[in-house]
């Protein structure tokens, strides 16, 4: 605690927040804290308010104002309500869906949520129990809401929870709605209205859902198979280990699949919800970790695939066969994947639109340009965040002759595969996962097999994230003196090969550092990324996190198609490991 600490000021805030919120629960953190006056925990929970971002709230579980509790929810809730009522023309007509996932107190504030919505006039659809994010966009779409909530903290750990905000096209806010929903929710204040549940009930306010979306949504799900037969009639050769990491991914994804005519071996230790993920440190498919168990359980039954969602059931991660052992597979690899295989069955079958298009962000492989490219289809960048790639969707269906979107992704195992969703969908990836896998078994080869033709055919391609943590408010200088010297001084020379360009996103332009030229040529949003392309086609971009104190650096390097694999593997490890020391240089 700070000495400067404004004790009797603390306190009155505490005071505040015990009269404000209505959960004994909460509440009572609070008052055992005041009784023991443990300052320094106090300050913690009252220094600042839980900031309500772009896309919604996230913070540990806990009384006080910079903790994720009823009181915080309700508040943001109400802000949520007042720009729903104002920005509508029809407020009387307004309506919400909510969600939640596994993690502990989601479904109370999911209800909480909801009884601050009909309590605003705002009918509100909310889940009986908990259900995957892609359900929930699936559902402000099917039952044409005004707005969405999914209560997740997605992957990260237990103590955390938070929840998203969906617009009417079932995706995440973008602008002008999330700065002006910001702004209503730094005003709301006291002013908070709520209802009792039973009430709203009465009124037709509150209307409680489950099989009449999740029928709908299991059946889009089968929908996307692009070779169905093949999986009626050849489902049970396919061998599936699938791990949920205690999360909603359970019920859709056995639910789909059985239907789909394949069977799934569950990891039990993680089948059952759990909001504290007693079987890993992080409920991530990223993390080696997360997958441990789940890779343990493919070798013991010769897995052909082994899948892993997070709790939400957003994110896919994977596993395949190789060399007699399981390996994992990236977000840029199975994206990469899933590209080849989706165009390359709807070519095939001849579903493909006039003019297919596969949508990633920017710091996805450009490996997945070239896939697109080779079956006609073009390829569009937008910034880090799936309601970007949402974003340009509704744009395509907005404007007449436009492009048809197919497929896309980000590096951070985030996929969509149909267009009846507007967020990541991890449910409709596995289900087209296995597809992809077994249609390759049946050709004689694992997905890896699959991967090294894609990387003869376009050149090999590998990715590195480098995440540099900056701690406290000098970390927060640190961070931005970093970029402002970046931006300002940008190198001509990086791991000894030439800087060709800058691409500046926050500006708009494109920078030749070798005579400064400059061009306004970048039509997107502005975002604070900068991003370096060496002679060699190498990319490194580098950028600030927008909910953490660190500075994420992407790493991708590839060689020309032709070359042995073997030797393409050796010469992108040591330009990456060349990359690496020269960002390490230039953080120190």
């Amino acid at each position: 605690m700070n000495k400067s600490t404004n004790i009797p000021a603390l306190a009155q805030k505490a005071q505040d927040y015990i009269r404000l919120e209505k959960d004994p629960h909460f509440r009572s953190q609070v008052e055992e804290l005041l009784k023991r006056e443990d300052w320094i925990e106090l300050n913690d929970r009252f220094y600042a308010d839980l900031e309500f971002g772009t896309g919604g709230l996230r913070g540990v579980i806990g009384g006080g104002y910079n903790r994720m509790n009823p009181f915080t929810v309700c508040r943001a809730t109400q802000g949520l309500a007042n720009y729903v009522i104002n920005a509508k023309s029809s407020p009387q007509n307004a309506s919400a869906v909510i969600a939640h996932d596994s993690r502990n107190f989601s479904d109370l504030f999911a209800l909480q949520a909801a009884l601050v919505f009909c309590a605003n006039g705002i009918k509100t659809y909310l889940f009986t129990g908990l259900r995957p994010t892609p359900e929930l966009s699936f559902a402000v779409r099917r039952l044409k809401a005004s707005v969405g909530i999914v209560v997740t903290a997605s992957h990260n750990p237990p103590e955390y929870n938070g929840y998203k905000v969906y617009w009417d096209d079932g995706a995440q806010v973008v602008e002008p709605h999330d700065k002006a929903i910001i702004k209503e929710v730094l005003s709301v204040g006291d002013a908070i209205k709520a209802m009792d549940k039973d009430e709203a009930i009465k009124a037709g306010l509150l209307v409680m859902i489950d099989e009449e979306i999740d029928r709908p949504f299991i059946d889009m799900v089968k929908g996307c198979a692009i070779r169905p037969a093949l999986l009626r009639e050849g489902g049970k050769g396919v061998k599936v280990v699938y791990t949920p990491l205690h999360g909603t991914g359970a019920v859709p994804v056995d639910t789909a699949l059985r239907e789909m005519g394949v069977d799934v071996v569950f990891v039990e230790e993680q089948r059952a919800p759990d909001g504290n993920f007693p079987t890993v440190s992080y409920p991530n498919p990223e993390e080696a970790s997360a997958m441990r168990l789940a890779l343990e359980l493919g070798e013991r039954v010769g897995a052909d695939l082994v899948l892993g969602t997070d709790p939400d059931a957003d994110r896919l991660g994977i596993a395949a066969p190789d060399g007699g052992a399981l390996k994992l597979i990236t977000g840029n690899q199975l994206g990469s994947l899933l590209a080849d295989y989706v165009f390359g069955a709807r070519k095939e079958m001849g579903s493909m639109p006039p003019k297919p298009a596969l949508i990633k962000t920017i710091v996805t492989t450009e490996l997945q340009r070239l896939i697109a490219a080779s079956y006609g289809a073009l390829c569009f960048d937008v910034l880090t965040g799936f309601k970007y790639i949402c974003q340009m969707m509704r744009e395509f269906e907005s404007s007449k002759d436009a492009p048809s979107y197919v497929v896309g992704g980000e590096e951070s195992y985030g996929y969509l595969v149909n267009t009846q969703v507007r967020d990541k969908d991890a449910v409709s990836a596995a289900t087209m996962t296995v597809e992809m896998a077994l249609y390759h078994k049946s050709q004689g080869r694992t997905l890896w097999d699959q991967l090294r033709i894609i990387w003869e055919r376009h050149g090999y391609f590998r990715e590195a994230l480098i995440s540099k943590a900056f701690k406290g408010e000098s970390g927060l200088s640190a961070m931005r003196a970093l970029m402002e010297r970046l931006r300002k001084s940008p190198p001509k020379l990086f791991a000894g090969q030439n800087v060709v360009s800058v691409k500046d996103y926050q500006t708009g332009l494109t920078i030749k550092p070798s005579t400064g030229d400059s061009e306004k040529n970048i039509n997107l949003p502005s975002s604070n990324v900068l991003q370096f392309i060496l002679e060699d086609d190498s990319i490194v971009t580098v950028r600030p996190s927008g909910t953490e104190p660190k500075i994420k650096f992407y790493i991708s390097c590839r060689t020309e198609k032709g070359m042995d694999l073997t030797e393409a593997e050796k010469q992108v490890g040591g330009k990456i490991e060349a990359i690496t020391a020269e960002l390490n240089k230039i953080v120190e």
